[in-house]
């Protein structure tokens, strides 16, 4: 399998930003990873593995980024508003370096989110939030309305940043054009924590007529890499 790492010092985000590429062709993905994670988690948890046989034969390629959530929304030690706009500053990054970077070496008409958990937020918020961009998201036993990393604290950022909040009055029509054109994959389990949220972010989805898959899985199926490791094998 080709497998490349990249570093450089990002200056959107003042500071060095990581990442692992799988695959040399095919509909790129850029994955994120779980609460706080690294780029190398996909891989250390059997992410990759899980779809090997894609990557190497050409059907899929994988751009593992890292994350800075610990900068972002995990981080207790800064006011809301400074959470929010480190996260801004984190979606700038994606969208003007590494958006680019991913076009460099695929130039692929598609481009696909994915991500577990946490990653499954980022996954669906920056589709949502970048339909002409991003083509396909697909969230892996992901939660979507963080508000509550906010201590109560509300702006429009904030509003503009919660799929739950700023979806049910979208009524943009480029917005909603280009959302409806495009793939969104749900997939959770019976017993995840984040079930409720899933079936919440679906139905608003329908009522916008933006297509949708939500899959809850059965036999058992929680929040945990056993699960999710099949589920990216079945929608990346």
């Amino acid at each position: 399998m080709n497998r490349q790492y990249h570093k450089w010092h990002s200056p959107t985000l003042s500071r060095p930003m990581e990442l692992l590429v799988f695959g040399h062709a095919g509909p790129p993905a850029l994955v994120f990873p779980t609460s706080c994670g690294r780029f190398y988690e996909f891989e250390d948890h059997g992410g990759v593995a899980a779809v090997a046989h894609k990557i190497d034969s050409g059907q899929l390629q994988l751009f593992c980024v890292d994350s800075i959530d610990s900068e972002s929304w995990y981080n207790r030690r800064v006011a809301p508003r400074w959470r929010i706009v480190r996260h801004l500053q984190y979606e700038a990054y994606l969208l003007e370096e590494l958006v680019s970077f991913i076009r460099s070496q695929n130039p692929a008409p598609t481009l696909a989110a994915a991500g577990c958990s946490f990653g499954g937020y980022h996954a669906v918020n920056l589709a949502l939030r970048h339909p002409a961009l991003f083509t396909k998201a697909v969230s892996i036993g992901g939660a979507f309305d963080p508000s509550h990393f906010l201590n109560g604290y509300h702006d429009r950022d904030t509003y503009l940043n919660i799929p739950m909040h700023y979806l049910p009055n979208l009524n943009d029509p480029w917005f909603l054009d280009h959302l409806r054109r495009n793939d969104y994959i749900l997939a959770t389990g019976e017993h995840d924590m984040c079930w409720n949220q899933n079936e919440k972010l679906a139905r608003i989805l329908q009522e916008k007529g933006i297509p949708v898959r939500l899959d809850v899985w059965g036999d058992g199926a929680g929040h945990d890499w056993p699960w999710w490791r099949q589920m990216a094998a079945t929608y990346l």
